[in-house]
């Protein structure tokens, strides 16, 4: 029993000693929890960080102070946890809770059990308490560092940004006012404005990098301070009106440059007069505003009046010539005539209008004009109103290559134009346009002479005269040019100017109006047979049928001659004065029609032209030397006011002869056509030939044996003239026989002219029809399906050359 007592006493002073450790630690616990608990709240207290330096500053010696005492705290907490931790190895409480009822007394053992557990609690609560304010602490504190870090960032950024903008803004209130500016001056100023905007591009980057910092620090849940709120967005407010008063200066500044610069329109608003005014619109292109008559219309009024001048012309039958005539009008009007092909080539290469299928705008066309007409008064010392023939140019320009004014033309375009109406050689406006289709290696193929050509029919069309030169399809021109080279996918310049040189259908007129310039500082010593102007001026177109025939330009190409009169062909047009071998040539060539008769020309017509017809068209429409076949022949035998010549045919023969059968060129022509032509009807030709070829000897012995029956009258008289014993009464009859023999020697002469002349002609006739056999040869079992009359065109041909 003692013993059980003592065991009893000595558990009950075991209980009390630990029941008396036990609780100081859990006081001690207690204690560190409810201090750790305060601090934690005390430090959510010091949020939100300041947003300026100065109170984020007065916050990190604050909280520094804070981790001081939380620091000088640290190892009471740590002596408490180690105190724990020991008193938790020596009471472990492995055992699961144990639940009491009521009334049921806990036994010391358990008790013990409790009392480590409740301190083992107390210690983890303490132990998280304690990492997480010390790890708050920690990161209070680098939040801090890097607020103030960004805040002094932003403070440094703002009064340098604010400096810059102080000094920009200096700059943008020291402009002056663009109303104020020279117009030669303007792209200095927006040169000087780019510059400007360029500089100004780290003030840009630091108002980014400052408003990065603000949103970085935003997103931290720092909010800068009032003060520096404003302060930045007063700097943002500025920076936003400097940019918009850079934009706005330059845009003023383009504005006026392309309003009233040099390379503007302003100064082509002076091409036209009140109650005229120019007007653009929105895609550059000009138009003109009549405000008495409150009208608008895309041509100006200059433009106009040529226009409606140019309808004098339409009374000229040939439409080669009208069309040149009208175009010369148009190059005298534009001044084109004074401008060198070397300057248009210049232009073209400072402009850089080097590629053919770059497209042009307005303004593109208006520089390179503005240029030219710049270049021509300088060169020519001559005074030009360049705004005036520059505006007329571009009207011209558009309305052959932009008739609905889109404001775009190509460069290919731009040139043909220019070039046509150039004062240039007509061989050196073939091979320059020739060059602006051909590839490097020189040869351009059917695609590119399309364009070509496609380009060149646009002049005519614009003057309504298209349908004379094939109309605007112009792929049997570019197959007529491809015969040049046989075979071949593309041609060369020499093929090209060859073809160009017979004068096609589809080009004719460019040529006559080279010829029209020309003839107009022309004069010839002769009358004009019809309205007896003397001398002729301009053309002068001769009669290779009768003598002494001469027509002036006027009278022929309108078709007028005297009443009663009749004009007869062939003729020749001299467009340069003649000269002694020409006249000549022309007055063999007269003698020779002479002995021709009316139908030999009607059968034998002859065209000035290459003419240009496709099979393919035929059978849909007409082409200008099918009409002409149909119709009526050039080489009629008379003509008075009250018959028409077609208007779609003009010359064949000129001065400069641009077809001569010798060439080489002339027989590959005839052999082409011959080739085309119907077997049987040649050898009706060659039978025909050949009869009047037994005629003209018939007329030639003939004329022999009068000759030589006439040859004994001269010894006759001569003998009388020699008797000087004569008796008086013989006296009369020697002056009778005299005067016979007078008129039989003048007889003689005529014969023994005419004589020559057949045997001349003889001659030729049998070398034609040895070609013509020979050529029968050559085309013999070749399909003909060419035309009689074209057939007849080049016999004509033959005979006349």
């Amino acid at each position: 029993m003692y013993s059980i007592w003592w065991e009893q006493q000595n558990n009950q002073v075991r209980l009390e000693a630990f029941s008396d450790n036990s609780g100081k630690l859990q006081l001690s616990l207690q204690e560190i929890i409810e201090w750790l608990t305060a601090k934690d709240e005390e430090l959510s207290e010091q949020l939100p960080i300041g947003g300026d330096v100065g109170a984020v500053q007065h916050q990190r010696e604050f909280h520094q102070a804070f981790m001081e005492d939380v620091k000088s705290r640290g190892p009471f907490i740590y002596s408490v946890l180690e105190s724990a931790q020991a008193f938790l190895a020596q009471h472990p409480f492995q055992e699961p809770e144990e639940t009491l009822t009521d009334g049921k007394e806990v036994s010391p053992r358990r008790r013990i059990l409790n009392v480590s557990r409740s301190v083992w609690k107390q210690a983890n609560v303490a132990s998280d308490l304690w990492e997480k304010l010390t790890a708050r602490c920690v990161d209070r504190h680098r939040h801090m560092e890097r607020t103030l870090e960004r805040l002094l960032q932003i403070q440094a950024a703002m009064e340098e940004l604010a400096g810059a903008l102080e000094q920009a803004e200096g700059v943008r209130d020291a402009w002056e006012p663009v109303g104020d500016l020279f117009i030669d001056s303007l792209q200095d100023h927006i040169d000087a404005t780019k510059l400007f905007k360029e500089e100004l591009t780290q003030v840009k980057e630091g108002m980014k990098h400052i408003n990065d910092l603000a949103h970085q620090l935003a997103i931290s849940d720092v909010h800068l301070s009032m003060e520096n709120a404003r302060a930045l967005e007063h700097l943002n407010s500025r920076w936003k009106v400097l940019q918009g008063s850079i934009e706005e200066r330059l845009k003023q500044l383009q504005d006026a440059h392309r309003d009233f610069g040099p390379g503007s329109q302003h100064f082509l608003s002076s091409s036209v007069q009140i109650p005229w005014e120019r007007a653009i619109s929105p895609n550059k292109v000009p138009y003109y505003i009549n405000h008495q008559a409150q009208t608008t219309c895309w041509d100006h009024p200059k433009m106009t009046e040529l226009y409606q001048a140019l309808a004098d012309l339409n009374n000229i039958k040939f439409s080669a010539y009208r069309t040149a005539m009208k175009l010369r009008r148009v190059q005298k009007a534009l001044r084109l005539d004074l401008v060198a092909l070397s300057s248009l080539v210049e232009m073209f290469r400072e402009q850089e209008l080097q590629q053919a299928d770059h497209v042009m705008d307005v303004v593109e066309v208006i520089h390179g004009l503005t240029a030219l007409y710049e270049k021509l008064e300088e060169e020519r010392s001559v005074l030009v109103n360049i705004p005036l023939c520059v505006d007329m140019c571009l009207n011209w320009l558009l309305n052959v290559y932009d008739s609905a004014r889109n404001g775009k033309m190509r460069v290919l375009s731009f040139k043909m134009g220019l070039v046509t109406l150039c004062n240039a050689d007509v061989q050196e406006k073939y091979k320059y346009l020739f060059r602006q289709v051909s590839a490097p290696g020189g040869l351009t193929d059917q695609r590119h002479l399309s364009l070509l050509l496609h380009e060149a029919i646009q002049i005519p069309r614009q003057l309504g005269e298209v349908a004379a030169f094939g109309g605007s399809n112009v792929e049997p021109s570019v197959r007529s040019c491809f015969r040049m080279a046989p075979g071949k996918p593309a041609i060369e310049v020499s093929h090209f100017l060859e073809w160009m040189s017979l004068e096609p259908q589809s080009m004719v007129w460019l040529p006559v109006l080279h010829r029209v310039a020309a003839a107009e500082s022309t004069k010839h010593q002769a009358k004009c047979y019809v309205c007896k102007q003397c001398p002729i001026k301009g053309f002068r177109y001769r009669s290779l049928k009768q003598f002494n025939v001469d027509i002036c330009q006027t009278c022929f190409l309108t078709g007028r001659t005297t009443k009663g009169k009749k004009l007869h062909y062939p003729i020749m047009e001299y467009y340069t004065p003649t000269t002694s071998g020409e006249k000549m040539r022309d007055f063999a060539k007269t003698l020779k029609n002479k002995f021709r008769s009316k139908q030999y020309f009607t059968k034998h017509p002859q065209r000035g032209y290459l003419p240009v017809q496709s099979v393919l068209e035929a059978d849909t429409s007409e082409t200008l030397a099918e009409m002409e076949s149909q119709n009526c022949s050039f080489f009629t035998d008379s003509l008075s006011p009250d018959e028409s010549l077609d208007e779609d045919q003009y010359l064949l023969r000129h001065s400069s002869p641009a077809l001569d059968h010798d060439s080489p060129c002339g027989q590959h022509m005839l052999l082409a056509h011959l080739e085309h032509q119907d077997k049987e009807q040649l050898q009706c030709t060659l039978a025909r030939l050949e009869n009047e070829n037994r005629v003209l000897q018939s007329e030639y012995r003939r004329l022999k044996w009068k000759h030589e029956e006439a040859a004994s009258v001269p010894m006759l008289t001569e003998a009388g003239e020699g008797g000087l014993g004569s008796p008086t009464a013989e006296g009369q009859q020697d002056e009778e026989l005299l005067a016979e023999a007078r008129v039989l020697r003048q007889h003689k002469t005529r014969l023994e002219t005419r004589m020559q002349i057949l045997e001349d002609h003889n001659k030729q006739l049998e070398s034609q029809l040895r070609r013509l056999r020979e050529l029968l040869l050559q085309v013999s079992g070749t399909p003909l399906r060419e035309t009689w009359k074209g057939h007849e065109q080049f016999l004509q041909w033959i005979l006349f050359i």
